[in-house]
């Protein structure tokens, strides 16, 4: 294997499990890739896997995922509580080992150029694979979501690839190359949106709170329960404990308790170790003391 890339899509369907479960095949059915971890939520109404291989098996596993997802997701008749612009939301591609983010954004653009010519579909770059400033925030891209996106595509949404006009069932997506997230959230024990939306707000780094820290609020169903969803774009500077904190002392001061944390999708060890070392009180608690590590090295 040449190197190792990490593919993780956003899908605009978390509901009908016939559908995920032929998503994730297109994925795992593709030579050279493993299909690492499938998430899907109902009231967001949306599926995050996350795949990795060599670079070309990965590059084909994401269009295989695309053609697939075009089929089957109608976004004409789409909701959930999660923002998106089409079918497929956003496809980030990750190097993992043995590969350069700019190998990862040569993919994205290839990846993009193919979905633009193949399913008239319009396509932005994000993050490392941006063509301006004001692309590189995901949140930015997306803020017009599906239902708005139309009368932006002339504007200040001209498509990096692909026609100046929404596909009607498919929409738009996202694509790009970014280093890894952790998409973290944590759900309270509330049906307060406004609270979870202030604290939100308060933590992100585009309001002035946690570097490298994304975060929004909304409001989920069986039961009903506020969340607050966060993207941690680097856990070195903004750890998944600190985050944990600031929305502990946030929700504590307005007499409200967190119920649970959830991961979307996977972690890196070392951030892993880093809330296990916070938990414990452990200072300097890296991978050289975890025991399958070391075998591993």
């Amino acid at each position: 294997m040449s190197g190792i890339v990490e593919c993780v899509p956003n899908v605009s369907e978390g509901r009908r499990i016939d559908v995920i479960d032929r998503l994730a095949n297109a994925i795992a059915s593709t030579p050279g890739v493993r299909l690492l971890d499938r998430t899907s939520d109902p009231d967001h109404n949306r599926s995050v896997f996350t795949f990795a291989g060599d670079p070309d098996a990965v590059e084909h596993a994401a269009l295989a995922l695309i053609d697939a997802t075009y089929e089957v997701v109608d976004m004409r008749g789409h909701t959930g509580a999660h923002p998106r612009l089409g079918a497929v939301d956003v496809v980030p591609f990750v190097p993992l080992a043995g590969v350069t983010m700019q190998e990862c954004v040569a993919i994205a653009r290839r990846v993009g150029e193919t979905v633009a010519a193949k399913h008239d579909v319009p396509v932005f770059y994000y993050a490392n694979a941006a063509t301006r400033p004001d692309r590189v925030r995901l949140p930015d891209i997306r803020k017009p979501e599906y239902e708005g996106l139309a009368a932006y595509l002339e504007t200040t949404h001209v498509p990096d690839a692909g026609p100046r006009a929404l596909h009607p069932t498919a929409g738009a997506i996202v694509i790009g190359a970014r280093p890894p997230l952790i998409a973290f959230n944590i759900e309270l024990d509330t049906t307060d949106l406004a609270l979870a939306r202030r604290i939100a707000k308060e933590i992100r780094e585009s309001s002035g709170g946690l570097p490298a820290v994304q975060a929004k609020g909304f409001l989920l169903s069986d039961p009903p329960r506020a969340q607050v969803s966060m993207n941690l774009l680097d856990h070195s500077v903004t750890s998944l404990p600190k985050v944990w904190h600031a929305v502990e002392s946030r929700a504590s001061a307005a007499g409200v308790r967190i119920l649970r944390g959830e991961l979307i999708g996977l972690i890196p060890l070392d951030a892993a170790l880093a809330a296990a070392g916070d938990a414990l009180g452990l200072e300097g608690f890296v991978r050289d003391r975890v025991i399958e590590a070391r075998f591993l090295e």
